[in-house]
C-alpha cells in the first residue's frame, strides 16, 4: 500500500460490520461525517455536522467523529474479504451523512477498494457537483441513491434543500453508473401517499437503465440520539407505516415495471 491515496484522511463516526441492508451481499458500511441536508427523520443526526460532537451516553460524554486514513479502513475491510466472497456480492459501502461531502476521501476509498478486488457501493442523495460524482463512478459498482420527493418545495420544507440538483444528477448518473438503484424513505406526512410514490416511480422508470426502486419504511430508531445530542426530534408523533400501507405502495411502484422491495 504505497500509493498516495492510502494516506488520504477522512472523518467517520462508525464502521458497521456484516451489514445486509446497505447494498447486495454482506458488507462493511463506513459512515462518514457531514451532510448537506437536514432531514427531519434522519436516524443518524450525529452524521449531519462534519465537526466532532459530544453525545451524552449514560451520563458520560462521548466524542462522536474520528479521523482515519484510507489505509486504515482498507486494512480493516480486507480482514472480512472471505465473508464478502461467501455472500457473492459483498464489499464496502460508504454511507453517512453524505459521503460526497468528503469527495477526496470517498474517491480514495473507492479506488483503493477496487484496487484490492473489493466490491463498492455508496448510499447518497447525489447532492453535489456532478463533476465530483463523475470522478468516483469508475470505481463504483452500486450507486444507492435516495430520492425523497419529486416536489421541490416540499422537499425543501422537510430536508432544508430543494431537489432540482439531485433529480438532474440522477439522470446523468443513470447513463454513466454501472448500476443505479433508487431508494425512497417512506415518511408519513411527507411522501407516503400513493400519488407521491407514483410520481417517484414514474421518474425512476424514466431513468436510463434503472430497474429497481426500494421502499424504506420510516422508523424511530435514532430518536434517542437527538436527546443525547441535546436536540429536538421533530418526528416523535409520527408512526411507522403499517405493513398493509407498505404493501400497497409496493404495488404502486410495480405498476411502473420496476423491481421493488420493502427495505434495502
Amino acid at each position: 500500500m504505497t500509493d498516495n491515496i492510502y494516506n488520504v484522511k477522512g472523518r467517520i463516526f462508525n464502521i458497521q460490520k456484516f451489514s445486509v441492508h446497505d447494498g447486495p451481499g454482506i458488507r462493511t458500511t463506513v459512515f462518514l461525517k457531514g451532510c448537506v441536508l437536514r432531514c427531519r427523520w434522519c436516524c443518524n443526526p450525529e452524521s449531519q455536522n462534519y465537526k466532532k460532537e459530544i453525545m451524552i451516553t449514560d451520563g458520560k460524554e462521548t466524542e462522536v467523529g474520528y479521523d482515519v486514513t484510507v489505509e486504515e479502513i482498507i486494512s480493516d475491510v480486507l480482514r472480512d474479504r472471505v465473508y464478502y466472497r461467501r455472500s457473492g456480492t459483498g464489499g464496502i459501502t460508504l454511507s453517512g451523512g453524505e459521503c460526497l461531502c468528503q469527495p477526496e476521501f470517498t474517491y480514495a476509498l473507492l479506488r483503493a477498494a477496487k484496487e484490492n478486488g473489493i466490491s463498492t457501493a455508496i448510499e447518497s442523495t447525489a447532492c453535489a457537483n456532478y463533476e465530483v460524482i463523475k470522478t468516483i463512478l469508475p470505481y463504483l459498482d452500486y450507486f444507492l441513491m435516495d430520492i425523497k420527493h419529486t416536489d421541490g418545495a416540499k422537499h425543501k420544507e422537510f430536508t432544508g434543500k430543494s431537489n432540482e440538483l439531485m433529480l438532474e444528477n440522477a439522470k446523468k448518473i443513470a447513463k454513466e453508473a454501472k448500476e443505479l438503484i433508487i431508494r425512497v424513505p417512506v415518511i408519513p406526512t411527507f411522501n407516503d401517499t400513493e400519488e407521491e410514490i407514483a410520481k417517484i416511480a414514474e421518474f425512476t422508470s424514466s431513468l436510463e437503465g434503472v430497474k429497481e426502486l426500494h421502499l424504506l419504511p420510516y422508523h424511530r430508531f435514532g430518536q434517542d440520539k437527538y436527546e443525547r445530542l441535546g436536540r429536538e426530534y421533530l418526528m416523535k408523533h409520527i408512526e411507522t407505516p403499517s405493513d398493509e400501507k407498505m404493501q400497497s405502495l409496493l404495488k404502486t411502484v410495480e405498476k411502473y415495471g420496476l423491481k421493488s422491495q420493502i427495505g434495502g
